[in-house]
């Protein structure tokens, strides 16, 4: 009996043994089995947490005094489209964006991913002081400078991307316009390295301002602005289409319609004062059968202050925006709505503005420009060369030089773009003519 108790306490012994050593067995494989469940955890954390990086901003009817009106339409609205001078004319310039943006752009349906391709300055949301001081700015500004004509600008893009050639189109405008203000409108010029981009013009007693931009405001009580608030809440995709540029195409628009003036991109040399044209367009090409224009530009738009053409621009932009097609929210927009007007049976609604001819603002078509920049070769082409001078101090207030065709190009010297930044230049350097 006692010989059996002692087995059992024996066996029992040898069990209570076994378990111990195999829980200190099993113990390095339980914690190692831990902290893989917590290194597990983590990286779910890690892996599916969504990060909102902000994308950076990117590096869009006279003749020889009166130039040959392709089209014209008289007003009977007086006060919607007044004949006499406005106080001040208003230049908008916008160089608009490449399109390599796009293609590293991904359109998501997610809507926060929506909203945050917007550029810093889309998504900003100017409130009380950022509102009031840019329309306390551009007021005080306009209040104390006395402009014979206003002019602005705007530049959605990067500070270093404003180059020689951006810089020389302010200088030919001013050289026509010396008593001209001008108010860029940029997020990137607006900062102290941009003031000393201006500083040149400062200097010389130039009247020029630059201010980041207000969209909310600027927008206010237009079509424009549930456009734009629809863009802000990811309602519709803004297309593949970088949205700098279509915000270009109707930042032009309104500021035209609240303020009046010219709007000109920035890759143009102005050869003659704009001040005199009212309620003009431009056309880029012409039916050379009908001799009527086949296709208007919107590079070039001045127009008094709340005109009704600019107005219904504005409208399409708002109800047929397309951010998938190039220039349907640019040049093709502004030829759609007055070819509309033309055919209407409503034709007796008379809008008054004109439509001036290429040769007034885009002589060269975007396939030919290539040739203003080389040399003559020969006594024909020194002859040729010299004829189509005399054009174009004639016909054309300024010369659009297809930015993205020519950007490229080197100025070769006696050449056609040569000679017209010799006569055009404020400050007349080296750099004048090496953009």
């Amino acid at each position: 009996m006692e010989g059996s108790r002692r087995t059992e306490q024996v066996v029992l012994l040898h069990s209570l043994k076994r378990l111990i050593i195999s829980f200190v067995c099993c113990l390095p494989v339980s914690l190692f089995g831990l902290l893989m469940v917590l290194l597990l955890i983590y990286n779910s954390f890690s892996v599916f947490s969504l990060h909102l990086d902000p994308i950076p901003p990117i590096k869009p009817t006279p003749s020889l005094n009166q130039p040959q009106v392709l089209q014209h339409h008289t007003s009977s609205a007086a006060p919607l489209a007044s004949s006499s001078k406005p106080d001040s004319s208003l230049l908008l310039a916008v160089k608009e964006t490449t399109l390599g943006f796009a293609q590293k752009q991904k359109v998501s349906s997610i809507k926060t991913e929506k909203r945050d391709e917007l550029t810093p300055a889309t998504r900003q949301k100017p409130q009380g002081k950022t509102r009031q001081r840019f329309k306390t700015r551009i007021n005080s500004f306009l209040s104390k400078s006395s402009c014979e004509s206003l002019f602005f600008m705007t530049w959605i893009s990067s500070l270093e991307s404003f180059g020689v050639r951006e810089r020389f189109t302010v200088e030919s405008l001013f050289k026509s316009h010396p008593n001209s203000c001008l108010i860029l409108v940029s997020n990137s010029l607006d900062c102290e390295r941009g003031t000393l981009i201006l500083k040149p013009f400062t200097d010389k007693g130039l009247k020029v301002l630059a201010i980041k931009p207000d969209f909310a405001y600027i927008f206010k009580d237009t079509s424009a602005e549930k456009w734009f608030e629809r863009l802000k809440k990811g309602m519709f995709s803004p297309g593949v289409i970088p949205i700098e540029q279509n915000l270009s195409n109707l930042l032009r628009l309104v500021l035209l319609y609240k303020y009046g003036g010219i709007y000109l991109d920035t890759d143009f040399i102005v050869l003659k004062s704009l001040t005199n044209l009212h309620n003009v367009i431009g056309a880029q090409a012409v039916d050379p059968v009908t001799k009527q224009w086949s296709r208007l530009n919107n590079a070039v738009l001045i127009f008094d202050k709340n005109h009704p053409l600019l107005e219904r621009f504005i409208n399409e932009f708002s109800v047929a925006f397309n951010g998938n097609k190039w220039g349907h929210n640019g040049p093709y927009l502004v030829s759609r709505v007055v070819a509309r007007i033309n055919t209407s049976s409503s034709s007796s609604e008379d809008l008054g503005f004109s439509v001036l001819p290429p040769s007034a603002f885009y002589p060269a078509d975007w396939t030919r420009i290539r040739r203003f920049y080389r040399a003559s070769g020969n006594e024909s082409e020194v002859n040729c060369s010299r004829k189509r001078l005399t054009q174009l101090r004639k016909h054309s207030f300024a010369v659009h030089l297809w930015n993205r065709e020519s950007k490229k190009l080197r100025i070769e010297e006696g050449s056609i773009i040569h000679q017209l930044i010799s006569v055009s230049c404020i400050f007349c350097n080296s750099s004048s003519f090496t953009f």
